[in-house]
């Protein structure tokens, strides 16, 4: 994908990896649409990056709709969308959970994405072409205690991937599903998870940063066009998993 003049959503874009994602997508050339929640924040991140801001909550249809509906009038295509949203909403053991954040964790980190992707099929298949990058996680993949409602709903983000490439691969759409592990974001802070070790500012220092992530996000998407990296995990050589 040339990059320059391109047509870029990314969603969750006010902070952390999706701000790196719309700063190097921007950088790079593209027209990038910065979703989020935050109006405030939203602004701010469109204002730092030369972006565009548009508030929608990924959870939401009808938002989808209007933030399509935007893009296209505007642009009349969209050729990137980066489902970056998600949330850890509650990480504690089921027996702690609640039935609201288990339903709100899986619209939050993979109906969400759905969502998007049903709009964004329809888009791009008509046009031949597009790339769809879906950010899941290292919980997709691994077992942690008190993780379960947010794990489930990231490995249902890696086979829907691997379904959605197999829908659209004939019309020339490319889907990726991008796979970190602890990275310098304020996730730990926001889903108050305690004694966590990306908590510790020096090992934060030493995880993947928005910036880095950003750079990731660009090299894929200049991936030859008839080549797809279907799934990419990365992680900081801080974190030891055993078994990996």
């Amino acid at each position: 994908m040339d990059l320059q003049g391109a047509v870029a959503i990314v969603t969750g874009g006010s902070a952390g990896y999706g701000l790196g994602i719309a700063h190097a997508l921007v950088n790079a050339g593209a027209h990038v649409w910065i979703t989020g929640r935050d109006v405030k924040a939203l602004e701010a991140a469109a204002s730092s990056t030369g972006g565009k801001s548009f508030r929608a909550d990924v959870t939401k249809p009808k938002d989808w709709d209007r933030l399509f509906a935007r893009v296209m009038k505007v642009h009349g295509r969209v050729d990137l969308l980066v489902n970056n949203a998600g949330s850890g909403v509650l990480i504690a053991p089921m027996a702690e959970q609640t039935d609201d954040a288990i339903a709100a964790s899986i619209a939050a980190n993979l109906t969400g994405a759905m969502l998007g992707c049903r709009r964004a099929a329809t888009v791009m298949a008509k046009q031949k072409s597009g790339t769809i990058i879906n950010i899941s996680s290292v919980c997709a993949e691994h077992a942690w205690p008190g993780w379960g409602p947010y794990s489930a709903a990231k490995a249902g983000m890696n086979q829907f991937g691997r379904c959605l490439y197999a829908e659209l691969r004939p019309a020339g759409v490319r889907v990726t599903t991008l796979t970190p592990s602890w990275g310098a974001t304020d996730f730990v802070k926001a889903a108050k998870i305690k004694g966590h070790p990306a908590g510790d500012p020096k090992v934060a220092a030493k995880c993947m940063t928005g910036a880095e992530m950003g750079d990731l996000v660009v090299s894929i998407c200049r991936t030859p066009d008839h080549l797809v990296m279907l799934e990419v995990r990365v992680q900081p050589t801080v974190q030891e998993i055993m078994p990996l």
